[in-house]
């Protein structure tokens, strides 16, 4: 049972405002209030821009008789009835009338000369947040009105969480911004409210879930911490790294923002091994219920749906245990989850007896089909479209890679690996064939990466036409990383993209801050406080060749953003480079830049891709791809 509201838009590239303004945690009560309004009596509804049905699949409110002003919309069906035209409204019976819009005084005034005299008119103006809770209050529908996310949030025995980021969006103009912050817990209830002040241009934001529950009086949760940045410039896109971590050397994970929109469908899934639990959090990211049996599990290529048979309160999180509800599914099998556009990106943790970790699924894109061009563009393309993912040094890590389908229209996945070492020189390729979608293929990289030795590489996910096939550019994969003395593991996914050619395709190689091609570098690397150090695998990804290595600058910052060391790096054009920020950075710089620094990974001459984790001592690890801004 899937929401019928758009929530993300590929064509435009951009998330629905008018999703976000319904789906806000704090326009619920306005919400349910008007719905209440509107059951008092026989009402009608005025729908001047398309909000209407968003408004009713979030809220759950019907309408007697419904009003557009688009001729083209006029007899077709809208909240299950014939639009009817606004010039109508004369001889509507119903004395309650909603108008469906934002910022409605305007249309308001002409409404009032069609309806009866004691007709109350109301509109969606009663939802709107605080103006100062709005970065632009003039125009409320405006994107930067909000720019928020989820994150997955808990504190209890043993288990920590930490959100990471920074004031980025002084890049693009902004000044001081705050953080209003909202934890919900696993029922849904809100146990804390507050706002963060970041009053310095790019200054660090952490939020750990120790002081949230020191600072709030606080028992244990598990449940979502919904962040709305006032003040946001350039672009309404939160993003973080998240951390979990333990008293012990049972967890620690590190994984990425939530992708704030929801999706009817998600990937990348992997089923449990012997001896591992899969538990999927399924987080409510809407005022209403998701109701018994609307979304569920299926195993990747198949069509028997599991569904979760319990009704999920607004807002809450539930913990699914993805083995006990697909029975003999096991690695390296894939699970989809059918959730209806009701969630945002979904978190999965997998729990051994030794140890934990976390990790995210995928958004399956329902919009794509097979690209009849994409076979014969090796000649201008190159490698196209690649997926770039770390070998840890084989003397203390097995690395493993898990093609996943992506898009609901992969029926097969034409693909390649091809393994390169530090300095660029492809020392192995295996070629998969065409995997079906229902596939269990799972490549050991140990089988292919000997030429490495003790040392480590990176590998690339590229098409393989030579047997015929398709593809549509959405290429993922699962990586599993483990410690060879079986104490801890990590694993990430993520998508292909074209790196680091002159020549573009669609919005490739996309670029942050303008058209394609993208051919710069941004990222960010959050540190671990003591007693942690942290791994960067910066690789230099190229469809086509480009420079000959990179010019790459690892600027450390302190916590209120400024530049504390910086140091330089090259890198071979598609080699890959291992380093860690004790090793990069002596200990007057660590000690200068002090805890919560972070580092910004700067290249002006090529687009690298990049990998970040900690290490603990004791064998624990954790690691995922970078973001950039």
């Amino acid at each position: 049972m899937a929401l019928r509201i758009e929530t993300f838009s590929n064509v435009s590239g951009g998330g629905n405002v008018l999703y976000k303004a319904l789906s806000h945690p704090h326009t619920a009560a306005g919400g349910r209030a008007l719905v209440e309004e509107l059951r008092r009596g026989e009402a009608a509804i005025i729908d001047p821009s398309g909000a209407a049905e968003g408004f009713a699949e979030i809220f759950g409110v019907g309408a007697a008789q419904v009003y557009v002003q688009d001729v083209s919309r006029i007899g077709k069906k809208l909240l299950g009835h014939p639009a009817r035209a606004l010039t109508d409204l004369p001889r509507c019976e119903a004395r309650t009338v909603l108008i469906a819009a934002f910022d409605a005084g305007r249309i308001i005034e002409q409404v009032a000369a069609l309806v009866a005299p004691g007709t109350r008119i109301l509109s969606l103006d009663p939802l709107r947040l605080p103006p100062q809770r709005l970065t632009n209050p003039a125009r409320y529908l405006d994107p930067l009105n909000f720019a928020t996310n989820f994150a997955l949030f808990r504190d209890g025995p043993g288990i920590h969480t930490r959100v990471v980021t920074a004031n980025y969006w002084a890049r693009y103009g902004a000044g001081a911004v705050k953080c209003w912050l909202t934890l919900f817990g696993g029922n849904g209830e809100i146990l804390a409210e507050w706002t963060e002040e970041c009053t310095d241009p790019e200054a660090a934001i952490a939020i750990d879930s120790r002081d949230v529950r020191a600072r709030f009086g606080l028992g244990e949760f598990a449940g979502q911490l919904f962040i709305h940045v006032i003040g946001a410039a350039g672009h309404d896109v939160v993003k973080y790294a998240l951390d979990t971590y333990g008293d012990d050397d049972r967890a620690l994970s590190c994984t990425h923002d939530a992708n704030a929109w929801p999706a009817d469908r998600y990937a990348g899934l992997p089923a449990p091994a012997p001896g591992e639990r899969v538990v999927v959090w399924i987080q409510n990211s809407h005022p209403g219920a998701i109701p018994a049996g609307a979304i569920g599990l299926v195993a990747m290529g198949e069509e028997n749906i599991v569904p979760i048979g319990q009704e999920i309160a607004p807002f809450a999180s539930l913990a699914i245990d993805a083995g006990k509800m697909l029975p003999g599914l096991a690695w390296p099998r894939q699970i989809e989850l059918r959730t209806g556009k009701h969630v945002v990106r979904p978190r999965y943790e997998v729990v051994t007896a030794d140890h934990r970790r976390l990790a995210h699924v995928n958004v399956e894109r329902d919009d794509l089909r097979p690209d009849p061009d994409l076979p014969g563009l090796a000649e201008t393309l190159g490698k196209g479209y690649l997926l770039p993912a770390p070998i840890l040094p084989r003397s203390e890590w097995r690395s493993e890679l898990l093609p996943t389908p992506m898009a609901t229209r992969q029926t097969e996945l034409p693909i390649a690996a091809i393994v390169h070492d530090p300095d660029g020189r492809e020392v192995a390729r295996r070629e998969f064939g065409r995997l079906p979608r229902n596939h269990e293929t799972m490549l050991d990289l140990d089988s292919v990466a000997s030429a490495l030795g003790d040392g480590y590489g990176h590998v690339e996910l590229v098409y393989d036409f030579a047997r015929g096939g398709d593809g549509d550019g959405w290429l993922h994969a699962l990586f599993r990383y483990r410690r060879r003395d079986g104490t801890h593991a990590a694993e990430t996914s993520f998508g292909a993209h074209v790196f680091n050619t002159l020549l573009t395709y669609r919005d490739e190689p996309q670029s942050y801050t303008g058209r394609p091609p993208g051919l710069s570098t941004r990222l960010f690397l959050r540190l671990g406080d003591e007693p942690y150090d942290t791994l960067c695998h910066l690789i230099y990804p190229a469809s086509t060749p480009w420079h000959p290595q990179s010019e790459t600058q690892i600027i450390l910052h302190d916590s209120q953003g400024h530049e504390a060391a910086a140091a330089t790096l090259t890198i071979p054009c598609s080699g890959s480079r291992l380093w860690r920020y004790h090793e990069a950075f002596d200990a007057a710089s660590r000690k200068r830049a002090g805890p919560a620094a972070y580092i910004v990974v700067r290249d002006t001459t090529c687009r690298l891709f990049g990998y970040h984790g900690l290490i603990a001592p004791g064998g624990r690890f954790s690691l995922d791809h970078m973001f950039g801004f």
